[in-house]
C-alpha cells in the first residue's frame, strides 16, 4: 500500500497538542510525558527551528513529524545525525548518548533512489494541488462550511489563522449585531434556496504556480544513462512561458540541454543539483517563488478540515460551474500510477492488521489505526473498481453472461448468481447486503481470535449491485487436487464438506462454538446432501476454510441471523399439513387455528389484524441482530417474572429465596420452560438460524426442537409489531429530537432492530394512532422513505436500457418525470439538436430511445406497483407527487435530497422550481456526475470506544470531573487512531463539549464544539441531522462567550439546513426557533416565539415542558414590550403546565408563580400610574423585565436538551422507603449492611465525616459500587445530586435574577442533567444543618450504587437513573422521571434474613445479592 510507512508512524504532533489523561492500561503514560524535551533542527536549506520530541519516540518518528512541518515539507528523504553520527532510524531517542534537551540535530540529505525519486515527485504535486474550497464539492465529497461562519476581518493577514484564531477566540465580540434573519429563514416562508446552503469560502482558490509539469517526451531514459544515475525526465512549463527539462538523478534535480526536438542529457552549465524540486523551481521561474511564499504565508486551516476522511462521504450538490472549476492537476506526471506489479492483496493487508499484537495500549493503538487505514484503502479500491467494471475496462474472467465476475486491482467482484429460491435480481440483492451484515456480526465479536473473514463491501453504480471481497488464499485447488478430499483442498466445516476429523477442524469447532455463543445461535443438526446428518455452529450456507496463510475463514454467512416469520408464508403453509395418521388428533383444533392462532407463538387474532405473516419479494427475509438481542432482554423480564410468581405460589418469595430446598431451583426450570430456554438450569436464548429454510431437511429426533425454534420466532416476528414499532411512535411522539430524514429514520428503526420491510405497517400503526396528528412528521418520512426506495428499484432497472453518452439526458428525464406530475418532455427540435452538436453531445434523445418514451404517469404507477409489493401499501401514494405535497406535506426538495444521496446522483449548485410543467426544471447539464454508493465493514476503534462509555456512564453517576478526564482520554485516543475523523469521534467531541459547559468552561465548550461540527460535516454530510444538532450546540456555547452575532448565524444555519432537509413542521424546528427568540432582536424574535409555541402546542400539547418553556419566553418577551395582559396570559398556561407536571412544590412551578405575581404587579403598577399621571408618567415607571444574559443561557441549554428538569418525587420516596428497609433489618439483625457499619442515627441531624465522601469517590473512580448511603437519611431531606440551576428556577424582575423561595428553610434544587451547573467541583450549602456538599453527584452514588435504582416492579427489574444520556446523536439527554414503587416487595427484602453468605445461579450468572439491593455480577 501507498500509507505502509505512515501506517506506522505515531502521529507524535498530536500528542504535542494533547496530553493523555488517565487509564489503567496507559503503556506509562505520565513517564511519556515527562520524557518530552525540545531539541534545535538545522541543516537542509531549513531555517533553524525547536522541535519538541519525546524519548519514547522513535527516529524515525522524529523524522516524520519533520516532514509533516510546514517550512520542512516537501522535502523527503532526510535523516538525522548528532555530533557528525548519523542515526538508526529504528533506535529510541532516549537510548541515545549525548542526546540531551537543547541538543542540535543536523537533517542529512539522503541520495535518492528511482523509488524514492518519485515520491517527492509526489510529495510535490501535493503541495502544487493546494486544497481550495470547490475541492470538496468536485470530488463529491461533503465539505465544511464552519469556516465560512467564523471568518474574521483579519483572516487575511500574513499567517493568520481565521478558524484556529476563532478556536481559541474566547474575547466578546467588538462589533453590534444586526440581528435580522433572511426572508427565506422566517416563520411560514415557503422559499428554499439552494445557494444558501453552500456559501462562498473566505479561503482563496489555489493559485498556479506552474503552466505545465509532466513527463519528458524522453522517458525512459536509455541504457547508457541510466548507468550513469538519471531516473527520470521531467517537462516544466513555468509561468513566464519558459520550458525547461529536468533530470531526476541520486544527488536531486538539475536542468538539462534538451529541447522538445533534440535529446541532450548534459547539464546545463548555470543550474545547480538541487535536492529538492521546488528550490530548482524557484531558481528557474520568479513566478513560482513568490506563489509559494505566498503560499506559506496564507492562512491555514485545522488539520481536522484539511485530512481526508478515512470514507467517501457523498455531497448530492456539486459545484455551481462544474467546468470552469476543473483545472490542471498535472496528472501527466505519472509518479502516483502503480508500476506494472502484482495487485495489492487485500486479504493479507487486512489479516496482517488484524494480527498485530494487542498487548499494550500503545499496540491497540498501533492496530487500531493500521486496520482503518487498510480498510479505507480497501473501500477506496471498490469505488475505483466499480467504475472500472462499469466503463468496460475489466473483462469478466467467468463465461457466464448471468453473473459476470471481475478480478481488478486484488479485488473479486461479482453481482452474484440469481437464485429462485431466494427471489431472482431481489434475492440476489438481499444475499450481498445480508453477506456485509453477517461479516460485520463476525468481526465485531470481541475476543474472538483465529477465525477470520474476507475484506467486504458492496457497491452501487448505476443501477448495479456489484459485491467485492480481497482474495482468500488456498480456495482453489489445482487440477490434480480435483479430485481429493475437501479437507486437502481446505474445506473444513459445512454440509458440503463431509464427515472427516483433524486437529485443525478441532480447533475451527471451538472458535465457531464460540462465535455461535457471542451470536445467541443454536447448535443444530440438518440433513447433508448424502441423507448424513451435519452438525452446525452456524447458518447451513457457511463454510469454514484453512487457508494456505494458515488461518481459519469463514465464508457464505448470509443466513447468519434467524429468519423473519412474519415473511415466511409457504414455510407456514407447510407446516400446517398434518399426516394422515395424526389427523383425529387435531380434527378438534383446526376451526380454532382457522379463526385465530394458526401455530403456536403468534399472538391471538394476529393475522387478521395485522396482515402478517405473508410472502415478500425475496426469500431472505432476516431479523435483525438488535431485535434479537432486544427479544432477548423481553424473555429475561418474562423469565424473572415467571420465577416471582411461582414462588409466590410455593411459599413466598423471600421464604423460597433464603430456604434450602428445591423450590426455587424447581422455580427456575419452570421459567427456562416457559420462556424456551434451550437449558432447563439457566436463562439462555439461542436461535437457529436454519428454520423456516424450505430447501433445508431436520433429522427426525430434531423435531421438538425445530418446534420450540418456530415459536420463539414467531414470537420474535410478533415482537416488532407488538412491542418495538409501538414503542418507536412513543419515543417519536415525546422527543422532540425525533428523525429528520430518511437517514435517520433508517438509524432510529434499525436501533430497535425493526427492518425497513416494516415501513409499510408503521404507516398503518401511525394511522391507527389516536395521536396521528403528534405524529404527522413522522408519517411524513416514513411515506417519503417508502417513495425514495421504490423509485430508486425502478431507477435501477431504468438505468440498464441507456447508453453511456445518454446517462446524464436519462437521468435528468427520471427526475423530471418522477417530480414533476403530468411531465411529458416536449419533442426536440432541429435547432436544439444542432446546439447539441455543437456542443459535442451528439445528437440528443431521439423519439426512438426507450427511456426518453417514459411519461410521468407510467414512471408513478411503476413507483407505485413497487410499494404496494414491497410495503403492502396500496393507496398511501396517491394518484401523483402533488399528493404527497398537500396529504402529508413533503417537500419536493427534500425528496430530490434522498434520492440523491441514495442512488449516489450529483446534482449543480443552483436553486430548482419542481412546480414547472412546460419546462424541465432539471437538464443534463445538472448531473454532474453520478458516484458509487459503498456499504462496507465498520472497523471498531476499541479502547477510545471504550473511555467514552466510560465518561457516559459517570455522566449518569453525576461525577462530571471524572466523566471530562475520560472524554479527553477519548477524544485523544480518536484522534491517534482516526484523526478525529470518525462519526463515534463527533460525539465523544460533543459530549465533551456538553460536560465542559456545565462545569462552567464555556471556553472550551465552544472550541471542542467547533470541532465536533466540521467532523459532523466531513464525516455525516454538510446538511446531515447531526450536524444540524451540532450547530445548534454551537450557537449555544458561543452565545455563552458573548458572541451574539455568530450564535445567530449557528442557528439560523442550522435552521437552513432543517428547512431544506425536513421543512418546517417538526418538534426541533421549535427548539431552533425558541433559542433564535432568544438571541435575535426586534420583531422577528416574537414571530420565530410564537411558531414555537404553534408547533410544541401541536405535536406535545399544552401540558408539556417544552410548551411550558416556549410560554414563558413568550411571556417574557411581551413584558419586555409592555404588553402585560398577553405576557400574563402566556405564564398562566405555563404555570398551569409545570404545576400539571411537576407539582405546586417543585422549583420550577414556584418560580413560575413568583413571575406571574411579579407581571401582575407590574401590570398593576402600570394601571394606577396611567390613571394618576398619563402615559408619560407611566413609561417612566415602567421596570425592565427582561433576563439577564446568563438567565437567557440557561434557558437555551433547557431548550436544546444540555440541561434538563427532572421529577424527583417518585425517587426521593424511593430512597426515603430504601433507607427505612435498609435501618429496620440493621436494628433487627446488626450487620454490615452495603459495606457500611450500621450506627444509631446522629445526634442533631450532623452528617458523618467527610471519608465516606471520599472512600465513595474513590470507589467511583475505580469503576465499583459506591459507598452505601448513610443510615441517618430518614431523619433528613434526601440530598439531591445536582446543583441548583438558576434558571429553571428563576423570576426576571428589573433585569436581576430573583431566587426562589427557599421552603422550610431547605435548599431544594433542580436536577440539571446528571449534575451541571458549576459541576462536579461546585459547593453548595444547605442552611438547616450547615450541610457542605462535594462534589456533584457523589452523594448519589453513596445512596444509590452506580447511580441506579433497582427495585422490582410486577417481577421485573428495572433500572432508575437520574438521566440516560444518549439520543439519536449519540450525545443526547433524555430525562427519565423515577417511578414510584409499584410492589411491596423489593430485592432488599430477600436480605432482610441472613444469607448465610450463599452465591445464587441465576440465568446463568453467579450473582451475590447485597444489602442494598444490588446484584453483583
Amino acid at each position: 500500500m501507498k500509507d505502509k510507512v505512515r501506517r506506522g508512524a505515531r502521529h507524535p504532533s498530536k500528542a504535542d497538542a494533547t496530553s493523555l489523561i488517565s487509564g489503567k492500561d496507559a503503556v506509562g503514560n505520565k513517564q511519556h510525558e515527562d520524557s518530552s524535551f525540545s531539541v534545535k533542527i538545522q541543516g537542509a536549506g531549513v531555517e533553524p527551528f525547536e522541535l519538541e520530541v519525546r524519548g519514547f519516540w522513535l527516529v524515525q518518528d522524529a523524522v516524520m513529524t519533520l516532514l509533516l512541518r510546514d517550512d520542512v515539507f516537501p522535502r523527503s528523504n532526510l535523516l538525522l545525525a548528532l555530533a557528525g553520527m548519523t542515526l538508526d532510524p529504528l533506535a529510541e531517542l532516549q537510548s541515545l548518548k549525548g542526546l540531551k534537551p537543547g541538543a542540535v540535530l543536523r537533517l542529512v540529505e539522503e541520495p535518492y533512489t528511482a523509488r524514492s525519486a518519485r515520491l517527492h515527485l509526489a510529495r510535490v504535486l501535493e503541495l502544487l494541488r493546494a486544497p481550495g474550497p470547490q475541492d470538496a464539492l468536485r470530488e463529491g465529497r461533503s465539505p465544511s462550511i464552519l469556516e465560512t461562519l467564523t471568518q474574521t476581518p483579519d483572516s487575511n493577514l500574513p499567517n493568520g489563522k481565521s478558524l484556529k484564531r476563532s478556536l481559541s477566540n474566547t474575547k466578546t465580540e467588538t462589533t453590534k449585531p444586526d440581528g435580522v434573519a433572511p426572508e427565506y429563514l422566517l416563520p411560514g416562508s415557503s422559499e428554499r434556496p439552494l445557494m444558501a446552503l453552500l456559501p462562498h469560502s473566505s479561503q482563496p482558490e489555489s493559485p498556479s504556480y506552474l503552466r505545465d509539469l509532466c513527463l519528458s517526451c524522453w522517458n525512459p531514459a536509455p541504457g547508457h544513462r541510466k548507468l550513469q544515475g538519471d531516473f527520470l525526465y521531467i517537462t516544466v512549463v513555468t509561468m513566464e512561458g519558459r520550458r525547461c527539462e529536468i533530470t531526476s538523478c541520486p544527488k536531486g534535480f538539475f536542468l538539462n540541454r534538451s529541447t522538445e526536438d533534440m535529446f541532450d542529457p548534459r547539464p546545463v552549465q548555470s543550474s545547480p543539483v538541487c535536492h529538492n524540486f521546488t528550490d530548482l523551481l524557484c531558481h528557474i521561474s520568479p513566478a513560482f517563488k513568490q506563489t509559494l511564499t505566498a503560499l506559506k504565508n496564507r492562512s491555514q486551516l485545522p488539520p481536522v478540515e484539511l485530512m481526508p476522511t478515512p470514507y467517501h462521504t457523498l455531497s448530492w450538490l456539486g459545484p455551481p460551474c462544474a467546468s470552469r472549476s476543473h483545472k490542471n492537476n498535472f496528472s501527466r506526471l505519472g509518479v502516483e500510477e502503480q508500476p506494472a506489479t502484482q495487485a495489492p492483496d487485500w486479504n493479507e493487508e487486512l489479516q496482517a492488521a488484524r494480527d498485530l499484537p494487542q498487548g499494550s495500549m500503545e499496540e491497540r493503538l498501533q492496530r487500531d489505526r493500521a486496520v482503518l487505514q487498510v480498510n479505507g484503502a480497501f473501500v477506496r479500491a471498490v469505488m475505483q473498481g466499480a467504475e472500472t467494471v462499469a466503463d468496460g475496462f475489466a473483462e469478466p474472467v467467468n463465461g457466464n453472461p448471468d453473473d459476470p465476475a471481475f478480478l481488478w486491482g486484488g479485488l473479486f467482484m461479482s453481482q452474484g448468481a440469481a437464485n429462485a429460491i431466494f427471489g431472482g435480481d431481489r434475492g440476489r440483492r438481499a444475499a450481498q447486503r445480508l453477506e456485509l451484515k453477517g461479516v460485520q456480526a463476525y468481526s465485531d465479536i470481541e475476543g474472538l481470535q483465529g477465525l477470520h473473514t474476507l475484506p467486504t463491501a458492496i457497491v452501487d453504480y448505476r443501477g448495479v449491485r456489484l459485491s467485492a471481497q480481497g482474495l482468500a488464499p488456498g480456495l482453489e485447488a489445482s487440477d490434480q487436487d480435483q479430485g481429493t478430499t475437501p479437507a486437502s483442498r481446505g474445506l473444513l466445516y459445512g454440509v458440503t464438506a463431509g464427515p472427516q476429523e483433524s486437529p485443525h477442524r478441532r480447533r475451527l469447532l471451538e472458535r465457531l462454538a464460540h462465535s455461535a455463543k457471542c451470536l445467541s445461535l443454536q447448535r443444530h443438526v440438518v440433513v447433508g446432501p448424502k441423507d448424513h446428518k451435519v452438525p452446525l455452529f452456524t447458518s447451513v450456507d457457511a463454510q469454514g476454510l484453512l487457508g494456505a496463510d494458515g488461518r481459519f475463514y469463514i465464508l457464505d454467512v448470509f443466513r447468519t441471523f434467524p429468519a423473519d416469520a412474519n415473511f415466511c408464508p409457504e414455510v407456514e403453509t407447510e407446516s400446517l399439513t398434518v399426516p394422515e395418521e395424526d389427523e383425529s388428533k387435531t380434527s378438534g383444533g383446526e376451526e380454532k387455528e382457522k379463526e385465530g392462532c394458526l401455530k403456536e407463538g403468534w399472538p391471538e387474532n394476529y393475522h387478521s389484524v395485522s396482515g402478517l405473516p405473508r410472502s415478500f419479494s425475496h426469500g431472505l427475509c432476516r431479523l435483525r441482530p438488535e431485535l434479537v438481542q432486544a427479544f432477548i432482554q423481553h424473555k429475561h423480564c418474562q423469565f424473572t417474572q415467571c420465577v416471582r410468581e411461582t414462588l409466590d405460589a410455593n411459599g413466598g418469595f423471600e421464604e423460597c429465596a433464603t430456604a434450602c430446598d428445591s423450590r426455587a431451583t424447581q422455580a427456575v426450570r419452570v421459567a427456562c420452560k416457559e420462556v424456551g430456554s434451550i437449558s432447563d438450569i439457566i436463562f439462555e436464548m439461542r436461535f437457529n438460524p436454519s428454520v423456516f429454510s424450505p430447501e433445508i431437511s431436520f433429522p427426525a429426533g430434531e423435531s421438538k426442537s425445530i418446534k420450540l425454534q418456530e415459536t420463539l420466532l414467531r414470537e420474535a416476528a410478533a415482537f416488532i409489531i407488538t412491542h418495538q414499532i409501538p414503542d418507536f411512535l412513543e419515543f417519536c411522539r415525546q422527543s422532540n429530537e425525533a428523525p429528520m430524514d430518511g437517514v435517520s429514520l433508517k438509524q432510529a428503526l434499525h436501533q430497535r432492530g425493526i427492518n425497513l420491510r416494516y415501513l409499510g405497517h408503521v404507516i398503518t400503526t401511525i394511522g391507527q394512532s389516536q395521536h396521528k396528528d403528534s405524529l404527522r412528521h413522522i408519517m411524513r418520512l416514513v411515506v417519503g422513505e417508502v417513495f425514495t426506495r421504490s423509485a430508486r428499484r425502478v431507477f435501477n432497472s431504468f438505468l440498464q436500457g441507456v447508453d453511456v453518452p445518454s446517462v446524464s439526458a436519462a437521468v435528468s428525464h427520471f427526475l423530471c418525470c418522477l417530480l414533476v406530475p403530468h411531465f411529458t418532455p416536449a419533442p426536440l427540435c432541429d435547432e436544439t439538436k444542432k446546439k447539441s452538436r455543437r456542443r459535442g453531445r451528439g445528437s440528443g434523445a431521439s423519439e426512438s430511445t426507450p427511456w426518453s418514451m417514459l411519461a410521468g404517469a407510467e414512471l408513478w404507477n411503476l413507483v407505485c406497483q413497487d410499494a404496494a409489493e414491497t410495503y403492502n401499501i396500496s393507496d398511501s401514494l396517491g394518484p401523483g407527487p402533488n399528493h404527497l405535497v398537500e396529504h402529508y406535506g413533503l417537500q419536493k426538495l427534500s425528496l430530490l435530497r434522498e434520492f440523491c444521496l441514495k442512488t449516489g446522483v450529483q446534482l449543480r449548485l443552483r436553486d430548482y422550481i419542481l412546480d414547472n410543467q412546460n419546462k424541465a426544471p432539471i437538464g443534463p447539464d445538472d448531473i454532474l456526475n453520478i458516484f458509487p454508493v459503498v456499504k462496507h465493514v465498520h472497523m471498531p476503534t476499541v479502547d477510545a470506544s471504550k473511555a467514552y462509555r466510560a465518561a457516559q456512564n459517570f455522566i449518569q453517576k453525576g461525577l462530571l470531573d471524572q466523566a471530562h478526564e475520560h472524554l479527553k482520554e477519548a477524544t485523544y485516543l480518536f484522534g491517534r487512531v482516526c484523526d478525529d475523523l470518525h462519526i463515534e469521534a463527533c460525539y465523544c467531541h460533543s459530549l465533551l463539549a456538553k460536560v465542559s459547559f456545565k462545569q462552567g468552561r464555556a471556553a472550551e465548550a465552544r472550541s471542542v464544539q467547533l470541532k465536533a461540527v466540521v467532523i459532523s460535516e466531513r464525516v455525516l454530510g454538510f446538511d446531515h441531522p447531526n450536524t444540524i444538532h451540532q450547530y445548534a450546540l454551537l450557537g449555544v456555547y458561543v452565545f455563552a462567550g458573548g458572541e451574539t452575532a455568530l450564535a445567530q448565524k449557528c442557528l439560523l444555519r442550522a435552521r437552513l439546513l432543517m428547512l431544506t432537509v425536513h421543512g418546517e413542521d417538526h418538534p426541533y424546528t421549535a427548539t431552533l426557533d425558541s433559542c433564535l427568540g432568544l438571541v435575535l432582536s426586534g420583531d422577528q424574535r416574537g414571530k420565530f416565539l410564537e411558531n414555537a409555541l404553534r408547533l410544541n402546542t401541536s405535536f406535545f400539547g399544552p401540558a408539556n415542558l417544552h410548551t411550558a418553556l416556549t410560554q414563558q419566553l413568550l411571556a417574557q418577551w411581551m413584558c419586555s414590550k409592555g404588553d402585560y395582559r398577553s405576557g400574563m396570559s402566556h405564564q398562566k398556561e405555563a404555570l398551569t403546565a409545570f404545576t400539571s407536571m411537576f407539582g405546586e412544590d417543585h422549583p420550577q412551578s414556584r418560580c413560575s408563580k413568583e413571575f406571574l405575581c411579579t407581571i401582575t404587579k407590574q401590570a398593576v403598577k402600570v394601571e394606577r400610574s396611567l390613571r394618576q399621571a398619563g402615559a408619560e408618567c407611566a413609561e417612566q415607571t415602567v421596570e425592565n423585565l427582561s433576563p439577564t444574559r446568563a438567565a437567557m443561557l440557561e434557558q437555551m441549554a433547557l431548550l436544546t436538551g444540555i440541561k434538563s428538569i427532572t421529577h424527583r418525587n417518585g425517587l426521593q420516596e424511593y430512597r426515603k422507603k430504601h433507607t427505612e428497609l435498609k435501618a429496620a433489618v440493621a436494628k433487627e439483625l446488626g450487620f454490615l449492611v452495603g459495606d457500611e457499619l450500621v450506627t444509631p442515627p446522629t445526634v442533631n441531624g450532623e452528617v458523618k465525616s467527610s471519608g465516606q465522601e471520599a472512600g465513595s469517590r474513590k470507589s467511583a473512580e475505580d469503576g465499583g459500587s459506591p459507598a452505601a448511603e448513610n443510615t441517618n437519611e430518614g431523619q433528613q431531606e434526601p440530598l439531591v445530586e445536582e446543583t441548583t440551576m438558576k434558571s429553571a428556577a428563576t423570576a426576571f424582575v428589573n433585569g436581576h435574577v430573583m431566587q426562589p423561595a427557599q421552603a422550610n428553610g431547605h435548599g431544594e434544587t433542580t436536577d440539571v442533567d446528571a449534575g451541571d451547573s458549576e459541576g462536579a467541583n461546585s459547593e453548595g450549602k444547605e442552611e438547616d444543618g450547615e450541610y457542605e456538599a462535594g462534589a456533584a453527584g457523589q452523594e448519589a452514588g453513596n445512596s444509590t450504587p452506580n447511580g441506579v435504582n433497582s427495585h422490582t416492579v410486577n417481577g421485573e427489574m428495572e433500572s432508575q437513573s437520574v438521566e440516560v444520556n444518549g439520543a439519536m446523536n449519540g450525545a443526547g439527554d433524555v430525562p427519565v422521571s423515577p417511578s414510584v414503587l409499584k410492589s411491596k416487595g423489593t430485592w432488599a427484602d430477600v436480605v432482610s434474613k441472613p444469607l448465610g453468605g450463599r452465591d445464587t445461579a441465576v440465568n446463568g450468572v453467579g450473582g451475590k445479592v447485597t444489602a442494598n439491593g444490588r446484584v453483583q455480577e
